[in-house]
């Protein structure tokens, strides 16, 4: 089966930053899209960032200018750089992975940003 890990998650002060990491295995890694996603407590999942398999990228405004994701096709992974956090950056982020019209999911890790 297809499956997505995420790390990288943990407790940051605000301005700090974090490195987030989705580990692909069983799976089509280089022809896929990947994207990051996130949900904080009380609100719906929204999509933060994505990269298609010719490294085209988009974010949401919210973090524009801020995150960064890329990909290694080498090592089935995509990443994602997050800067200058914020509280409003408190969420569990999840990667996505979407090839064929199918659509898989890791479990989430947590990022929380807080004096």
């Amino acid at each position: 089966q297809v499956q997505l890990v995420e790390s990288g998650g943990g407790l940051v002060q605000p301005g700090g930053s974090l490195r987030l990491s989705c580990a692909a295995s069983r799976f089509t890694f280089s022809s896929s899209v990947m994207s990051w996603y996130r949900q904080a407590p009380g609100k719906q999942r929204e999509l933060v960032a994505k990269i298609t398999s010719y490294d085209s990228t988009n974010y949401a405004d919210s973090v524009k200018g801020r995150f960064t994701i890329s990909r290694d096709n080498a090592k089935n992974t995509v990443y994602l750089q997050m800067n200058n956090l914020n509280p409003e950056d408190t969420a569990v982020y999840y990667c996505n992975a979407k090839q064929l019209g199918f659509n898989y999911w890791g479990q989430g890790t947590q990022v929380t940003v807080s004096s």
